[in-house]
């Protein structure tokens, strides 16, 4: 089976609350809005955030997002007023901070340095 693209969709209760808070999270306003429900960023070449109104599912979501230095992006966070939990030790290397979406979707920042 060959992927394509790699698409992380968090149901959320309304749209509209949500592209305000991902907006934040993200930095940036998302990449396409192809119908009023749904909003997309294009995070990687390969790799897409779904933001989609379906209130029955909102709160389901586990996203994990791996930046390349997980202290600026948290301070990034502080600055757009979003706090993320204390930051953990995943293993010998990984290093994760968590936080939640308004409905409660959990994004987690993973920073996993080379060796």
């Amino acid at each position: 089976m060959d992927i394509a693209r790699v698409l992380m969709v968090a149901p959320v209760a309304d749209v509209a609350t949500a592209v305000v808070w991902y907006a934040r999270l993200l930095g940036r306003p998302a990449d396409t809005r192809p119908m009023p429900s749904l909003a997309d960023w294009h995070l990687t070449s390969g790799g897409w955030l779904s933001v989609f109104e379906d209130p029955e599912r909102s709160g389901s979501a586990l996203l994990n997002l791996e930046v390349p230095d997980l202290d600026e992006a948290l301070a990034r966070l502080e600055e757009r007023g979003l706090t993320a939990g204390p930051v953990q030790a995943g293993g010998t290397r990984t290093r994760f901070a968590a936080l939640e979406d308004p409905d409660g979707n959990r994004v987690t920042l993973l920073e996993n340095p080379a060796v």
